[in-house]
């Protein structure tokens, strides 16, 4: 098999798993968690580049050749390959988005077990679930996938075609997280992404405004507002987090309680023209724009 085969073959498997990834996502979210119709992942389009790689990944490792002498343990040597594969590619994402961009798409802090909040024993679990059905089930149908589309290289035109709107895409995505990361770097916070746009949407909702699926960020002037918001609730918080410091000080420094309580009312006040500067992204419920450095500028 050339080269040139061997990279239409992982580019066909990243095409097959980002969408149907994609799907999968959309699908978990309005029946299990949101209860909503939501455009999961960081990119606009279709696609899921986690399940891309993974599914690239899990068709490698389906490939090795195991020879323990018992059929049984090698299903259960390639699975455990592919679970432990597939946590540290769901690691090695989060980690780049986090530390390189200050973006969280997702959060397992609540989970038993987490590690930075990217992986958790529960969706590791998951994972070996997901390797299991993909070895005894999903394997064979992608591998015929594969055999069709070598024997059809003509649909690398399409597959040509996704790639194409994907960079573009990815390009349109990147330039957003690089203001994201200028602003959150300024601040010092993480930005909860999904939890972000969540609340925009429930915000339309609420005032009865049509929502986006495809871009659920298009209306620019929304993060200067939830910004602002989030700023005002954050500043509150922390003046009422130093009066309730001031208190518990001794009774010896009464100067020191005195000064912390006259300190703590001035984190309210938040003038509304001012630009969300102290942004509750770290706290609030995600809070992400790609205009919010913008008006740090003006």
């Amino acid at each position: 098999m050339s080269f040139i085969t061997v990279v239409l073959i992982l580019a066909f498997l990243f095409f097959v798993g980002s969408v149907f990834g994609w799907c999968l996502e959309v699908l978990f979210r309005r029946f299990f968690t949101a209860k909503k119709w939501i455009n999961p992942g960081f990119l606009t389009g279709p696609c899921l580049p986690l399940y891309g790689f993974g599914v690239a990944g899990l068709f490698g490792i389906s490939r090795i050749p195991m020879n323990t002498g018992y059929a049984w343990l090698d299903a259960v040597l390639i699975i455990l390959i592919m679970g432990v594969t597939m946590t540290l590619i769901e690691y090695i994402a989060g980690l780049i988005f986090i530390k390189g961009m200050k973006i969280k798409l997702w959060d397992y802090s609540n989970r038993w077990g987490n590690i930075q909040g990217i992986i958790c024993p529960l969706f590791s679990l998951f994972w070996l679930l997901v390797s299991a059905a993909f070895y005894f089930v999903i394997d064979t149908p992608v591998l015929e996938a594969v055999t069709w589309f070598v024997s059809n290289i003509w649909f690398a035109f399409f597959v040509g075609i996704f790639f194409g709107i994907f960079f573009v895409d990815l390009g349109c995505s990147l330039h957003l997280a690089t203001r994201i990361k200028k602003f959150a770097d300024e601040h010092g916070i993480i930005v909860h992404y999904e939890k972000f746009k969540e609340t925009l949407r429930d915000k339309r909702e609420a005032a009865k405004e049509k929502v986006g699926f495809v871009f659920p960020l298009e209306k620019m002037g929304e993060f200067k507002e939830q910004l602002a918001s989030a700023k005002e609730k954050f500043t509150a918080r922390m003046g009422r987090k130093k009066k309730a410091e001031a208190a518990e000080v001794p009774a010896t420094e009464p100067a020191e309680v005195s000064a912390a309580a006259e300190e703590a009312p001035e984190t309210k006040e938040t003038s509304p023209a001012e630009p969300a500067e102290n942004s509750a992204l770290a706290n609030a419920p995600g809070t992400t724009s790609d205009e919010a450095p913008e008006a740090d500028k003006k």
